[in-house]
């Protein structure tokens, strides 16, 4: 598709005038056989911000300037500030480090680190360089750039961990469980519900034949009986849409935020030792599975002065109730 050239000071007295028409935008567009956005970019950016008035001249000197502070100002087209990014991008530095250190070894100089990332994801400009691989994980294409977006839970009844009691908080009373699920491969559909009891580091391991709640709900209630747990905290995967029928009251975690329930986080990073990632669990064995629960809760614990899960647990089981 051809591009057209930029609007001129006839179309802007001719918008002008069709506005005192009061035509609407889209019938202006249509008249000067221009993209409808290109019409509300124009009025939008162009108009007076106070009154709202839009003004042919005014309207003309605006786009003048902007496109002069536009070829000014286009940081990688200074040679100073362009030389300096990219040898700091074959040195390693993220963009942020880059423009936060720029004003300091060039006084007076500056860039913004989402125009160094427009840079990097432009081929066009760079045809025989491949930028992004400078970057920490070398994505080919970028993120969105405010990320992932947090949505509405699909957990009926869910009670968020800001309600959770304090108690749970310093690990001192014995009953406290965090679940999660572990994958090996996208493609499996066995996974693995992993428990573990805040205080004790004792871990549980279920193998299941997917992520259906009803498989996990019947995981935690075995989990729940077996260790006397008294809350269990967890993500707001779908899994656990069945929550209302475990036995203990259960807080989720905000969205994204997997440190909340670090305990099972990194008992999944010390499974991973004997799981390694990408590698099916598809075809391993509630033998297995057992087996390797027993090793995890007969190792010694720093955090529990070198005591093994179950020694701890068995001396939490033995105390007397009052």
């Amino acid at each position: 598709m051809k591009k057209k050239p930029k609007l001129t000071l006839v179309e802007r007295e001719q918008i002008h005038g069709w506005l005192h028409e009061a035509k609407s935008l889209r019938e202006i567009a249509r008249l000067l056989d221009r993209d409808h956005s290109s019409i509300v970019r124009e009025v939008n950016r162009n108009k007076n911000q106070n009154t709202g008035e839009y003004l042919p001249c005014v309207a003309q000197d605006k786009a003048d300037k902007r496109e002069r502070l536009q070829r000014q100002q286009a940081p990688l087209k200074e040679t100073e500030v362009f030389v300096y990014v990219r040898r700091k991008l074959r040195m390693g530095w993220s963009p942020e480090t880059i423009a936060g250190r720029l004003a300091l070894d060039c006084p007076g100089k500056s860039i913004d680190d989402e125009t160094i990332y427009r840079y990097i994801y432009s081929p066009l400009k760079h045809p025989h360089e491949l930028l992004f691989n400078h970057l920490t994980l070398h994505r080919k294409k970028r993120m969105r750039k405010h990320g992932r977006k947090v949505q509405s839970s699909r957990i009926p009844g869910r009670i968020g961990i800001e309600q959770r009691p304090e108690v749970v908080k310093d690990r001192k009373q014995f009953g406290h469980g965090e679940t999660d699920l572990m994958e090996g491969i996208r493609t499996d559909k066995p996974v693995l519900s992993v428990t573990v009891e805040r205080k004790t580091k004792f871990t549980q391991l279920t193998l299941l034949p997917n992520k259906k709640a009803k498989n996990k709900t019947r995981a935690v209630n075995k989990d729940q009986k077996e260790l006397h747990l008294l809350t269990m905290t967890t993500d707001n995967g779908t899994e656990n849409t069945g929550h209302q029928n475990w036995r203990m009251p259960t807080y989720f975690t905000t969205p994204y935020h997997s440190w909340e329930k670090g305990t099972v986080e990194n008992t999944i990073g010390r499974l991973r030792r004997y799981l390694p990632k990408h590698n099916s669990i598809a075809t391993l064995t509630r033998e297995e599975v057992r087996y390797i629960q027993w090793e995890m809760n007969h190792t010694p614990r720093k955090c529990l002065q070198f005591l093994t899960p179950v020694e701890v647990l068995t001396k939490e089981l033995n105390k007397p109730i009052f």
